[in-house]
């Protein structure tokens, strides 16, 4: 092979922590074993790239996750054979529901032995294909190279997501010629588009300038495409006048401050946001997909509208909501022209046009969806939330939550004013992704506060984690809002199977505070509303990683609520939420879903 311009003899491993170099990888995640023994010599050897030692490769995914999303940049674990790599999965799959960038490295046993069922090997290019956008089974080390920078091109553009190179050991010790990135990275079969066709864009700003209830719904594509469509879309709002909401994974492309802000959509969302949905006549969804939690039953979605559609995901448009006009191009570039034509038709987009339908909306904003009873007593877990938004909302803070109701009561009651502050696990809904992704946006940001709202019962699934924070440095804050339930769980059983709580008690949670101190941390006790404020106080001004056991009300219900099944007119509210208004809101068949 004849060596062309910048290419390098070395070694398989050598290669690897040199593409990682190459890609911009300052921080990696992850855990040695046999099969990556030669990729960790390397590691040893250079002080370049930082290797954060995690306890578990579910929470080396997440951390890489929680990094990637707090950055923009791709997230990055290390991984063996075998157990290595099938724990990995989850991260890999809930990457990929939620379109985070994620390059995972995995080392397999010798190509020789590939088939045989020798000492941890699995099928990992099998196992992943489909929680990935692409994987690589690496079979000739001259090969490497460029399958590493393709992989960080793949995982990074057009739809973000994650994508695997599996490493046989053989490859990694043997020597061939490493070859640099390309200036303009480019594949004949992977080319995402990019800009929108202006036709489209002239008719979705048509469209938009005859709507009289419109709406902006907005998801997690916005913050995916990068600040620039951040800045478009509030761009696009100022200039319209129209409401904007958003799903869980797209807070913060909005302020939460900003006045044409409706709050979060869908199952948990606001009534003001819900209702609009439901009654627009012209919908513009931005860098969303309509999942379920968000469309309710679909024959009764948004049944009056005309919708339009940019994703840069074709797969996306039409695939389970149809569209009247589809465009399908990245966010920021679509948004850039989408704004200029807006801006060009300026006088068609009058305030008074749409004046009744903020008026209308003000009617739903004066619900106060979101109100609780409040107790001298208890903690209530909104009050918990709302006590530490206030104190953290000065402050460059990363807010993570593990899965439950917890996830829902941070995602109503902080609010987020800017992108990549808010990590959480969206599409999977993945219990134990909370903490190491609190762990991934502490190592990004070792100036910045990171915290993790978690559940008692969530935030168990990975709890060695805190051992990574310990050695590493990681000044998390793990603000647990402890009711003793498998809260979203109980929830559901109390309001679809006769309050029949099988399984959802936890008997036997460990004591948080000894728990932290075990690991090295700092453990805090909070049980009285009065006394919260200055023990969130004290959380702040510690200086290493802190359990907060933050005792809350233990049968709190999270409101608003649309029942599985149900249209988003049909949402109930707190002071509805009486056994007989559940009863008869949810299917007398019980065939509502979690």
């Amino acid at each position: 092979m004849t060596p062309q311009t910048g290419q390098r003899e070395m070694t398989g491993a050598e290669m690897v922590v040199q593409a990682l170099r190459d890609n911009g990888v300052t921080d990696i995640f992850g855990y040695p074993g046999g099969a990556v023994l030669p990729i960790y010599d390397e590691l040893f050897q250079q002080e370049d790239i930082r290797h954060i030692l995690v306890r578990h490769e579910q929470g080396a995914g997440h951390a890489a996750e929680g990094y990637a999303r707090s950055t923009g940049k791709p997230g990055v674990m290390l991984v063996t054979s075998g157990p290595g790599a099938t724990n990995a999965v989850t991260p890999l799959q809930d990457a990929l529901m939620d379109s985070i960038p994620l390059v995972c490295i995995s080392g397999q046993v010798p190509t020789s032995l590939i088939g045989s069922d020798a000492f941890q090997e699995c099928d990992t290019v099998g196992i992943t294909r489909p929680c990935t956008k692409h994987n690589w089974l690496v079979k000739d080390v001259n090969d490497l190279s460029r399958i590493l920078h393709e992989a960080f091109h793949v995982a990074t553009t057009g739809r973000p997501g994650p994508v695997v190179v599996d490493v046989p050991k053989d490859v990694q010790f043997a020597t061939g010629l490493y070859t640099p990135p390309p200036a303009n990275a480019t594949h004949e079969s992977y080319r995402p588009r990019l800009d929108g066709d202006p036709r489209a864009i002239a008719a979705a700003v048509e469209m938009l300038a005859g709507a009289k209830r419109p709406i902006i719904y907005s998801g997690g594509g916005v913050i995916n495409s990068g600040p620039e469509a951040t800045a478009l879309l509030r761009e696009l709002v100022a200039a319209t006048g129209f409401p904007i909401t958003s799903t869980l994974m797209g807070l913060g492309a909005y302020p939460a401050s900003g006045e044409n802000w409706l709050g979060m959509l869908g199952m948990h969302g606001t009534y003001e946001a819900n209702l609009a949905m439901h009654g627009c006549d012209v919908m513009l969804c931005v860098g969303a997909r309509f999942d379920d939690r968000i469309t309710g039953r679909l024959t009764a979605f948004s049944p009056n509208s005309r919708k339009i559609h940019i994703d840069i995901d074709p797969s996306s448009i039409n695939k389970t909501v149809h569209v009247d006009l589809p465009i399908i191009g990245d966010v920021g570039h679509v948004l850039k022209d989408l704004v200029a034509g807006v801006k060009a038709e300026g006088t068609r987009f009058e305030r008074e046009a749409i004046a009744p339908w903020w008026s209308e909306i003000r009617t739903w904003r004066a619900r106060k969806c979101l109100s609780y009873k409040p107790s001298r007593d208890v903690i209530m877990p909104q009050f918990a939330v709302q006590r530490l938004y206030e104190a953290t909302k000065d402050r460059e803070t990363y807010i993570s939550t593990e899965v439950g109701q917890h996830q829902m009561w941070a995602a109503q009651f902080y609010g987020f004013e800017a992108p990549n502050r808010w990590l959480t696990s969206g599409g999977l809904g993945t219990m134990g992704y909370g903490l190491p992704a609190s762990i991934g946006a502490a190592i990004a940001h070792p100036d910045a506060l990171s915290v993790c709202i978690a559940g008692d019962a969530s935030v168990l699934m990975n709890m060695q984690e805190m051992s990574t924070a310990v050695q590493h440095g990681a000044n998390v804050k793990i603000f647990i809002l402890n009711n003793q339930y498998m809260g979203m769980v109980r929830q559901w059983q109390q309001l679809l199977h006769g309050n029949r709580l099988s399984h959802s008690y936890t008997e036997a949670l460990p004591d948080f505070v000894k728990l932290a101190e075990a690991y090295g941390g700092h453990g805090i006790r909070c049980e009285k509303p009065d006394e919260l404020d200055d023990a969130i106080a004290e959380m702040l001004a510690v200086d290493k990683p802190v359990l907060f056991d933050c005792r809350v009300a233990n049968l709190a219900n999270c409101f608003p609520m649309i029942p599985s099944g149900k249209a988003h007119n049909e949402i109930l509210l707190p002071d509805e939420a009486t056994d007989e208004a559940v009863a008869t809101a949810i299917d007398a068949k019980g065939k509502a879903l979690v």
